[in-house]
């Protein structure tokens, strides 16, 4: 059986952080498709959160992971389609994802990967998250195209919620995901160890389009 077939993704937990809590690192939350990548020596395969085989939707993320040279890796990120500031688009990933395939006209697909849970061919989703990020960092020192690699901010060295006001607020970002540092990958677990830090106001695009407005303030105290 491969990595891709034994694990599924991590989830986020959704409560109150106090963002000036040490021990944690932020990454921009964004919205498309869960997507598991297993590459290496010319061979890619994607699957999905809920383990649809979406290799062959997206030929761009997979031709580029395949390329890679080494592994076989297994990656955990985000299928987006990206507009001209960076942002990502779920309703534009919606419309091209839908169609299982790449079409004249349709949006490129970008793998927004934040994270490295299989290094030629160990497993190491018990090492701390600051050791595979490291790893995934010089696994993707150049990234292919269609691949961009989730950098993230540390609030040792950054005040988040500077951050969270001047990157996620002006340009209407759902928001960031919180990380605990020491943190271990544990598949198909909702952990408090990743939360979701949502800005004021935002609705995932996943969510129905005609719900209320949430009044929360999901960025803690």
């Amino acid at each position: 059986m491969s990595h891709l077939q034994k694990l599924s993704p991590m989830l986020l937990d959704e409560r109150l952080l106090d963002l000036e809590e040490p021990g944690w690192i932020y990454e921009v939350k964004y919205d498309g498709w869960r997507l598991m990548a297993e590459f290496g020596d010319g061979k890619c395969q994607l699957r999905t959160r809920r383990g649809a085989d979406a290799t062959g939707w997206f030929p761009e993320i997979t031709s580029a992971l395949a390329g890679m040279k080494g592994g076989p890796y297994l990656t955990d990120g985000e299928g987006c389609v990206l507009d001209d500031l960076g942002r990502s688009d779920f309703d534009r990933f919606q419309a091209r994802a839908q169609r299982k395939g790449w079409y004249e006209g349709g949006d490129p697909v970008v793998y927004c990967v934040f994270d490295l849970l299989v290094d030629k061919g160990v497993d190491i989703t018990r090492l701390p998250l600051v050791e595979r990020k490291k790893r995934l960092a010089e696994l993707f020192a150049v990234p292919p195209p269609s691949v961009l690699l989730v950098h993230y901010f540390d609030n040792a060295e950054h005040d988040i919620h500077r951050v969270f006001h001047e990157e996620v607020v002006p340009f209407e970002l759902e928001g960031l995901v919180a990380k605990r540092l020491d943190s271990v990958y544990t598949p198909g677990t909702r952990t408090t160890d990743w939360v979701k830090v949502t800005r004021k106001n935002a609705i995932a695009a996943q969510r129905v389009r005609h719900a209320p407005k949430s009044k929360d303030i999901s960025i803690g105290p």
